[in-house]
């Protein structure tokens, strides 16, 4: 009696990675996603031999960006924080993450005081979660104060800026 003796293949142009090692493809993913960020792409796609890939960074979605009629409250170490008595009106925080005024460090920030911003024009960005969320305005306005540094943690329902509505 014969026995029977299988011999496990593969298919032919297919990469394989050994027990420990990252896969080709896997490390060709890495490589385009790297690609992708540093030349700041939306869509990237990748097609050679038989193997399609189409990567699409998340857009940022709109927020909106609750107005309301707006004193001051001290903290215990003397900062004080800007409340809604305070202004007229005020442009507040809809997440939690870190605030900031350009779209990078260097750049300029997308408002300044004294501004004039349309409904729609981005007047902040929100990091949460390593996801940068842009802040729009509602309605027209201008931007008499900016209440938050640039860089710093944000609550929900922290007044971003004061204004007045056009």
């Amino acid at each position: 009696m014969k026995k029977k003796t299988t011999k496990k293949t593969t298919a032919p142009n297919k990469k394989v990675a050994k027990k420990g090692q990252e896969s080709p493809i896997l490390k060709d993913v890495k490589q385009l996603y790297t690609f992708m960020q540093d030349n700041n792409l939306d869509t990237i796609e990748y097609d050679h031999k038989g193997v399609y890939l189409r990567l699409v960074k998340a857009k940022a979605s709109m927020i909106p960006v609750p107005v309301s009629v707006s004193g001051a409250i001290s903290t215990a170490n003397g900062a004080v924080i800007p409340t809604e008595e305070q202004y007229k009106e005020v442009i507040k925080s809809s997440l939690m993450g870190i605030f900031f005024r350009g779209s990078t460090p260097s750049a300029p920030p997308f408002v300044k005081e004294g501004a004039r911003v349309e409904k729609g024009d981005v007047i902040c960005l929100i990091e949460a979660m390593k996801v940068f969320n842009e802040v729009r305005a509602e309605f027209p306005c201008i931007i008499k104060k900016v209440l938050v540094e640039n860089g710093k943690p944000v609550k929900q329902g922290d007044i971003l800026f004061a204004i007045e509505r056009i």
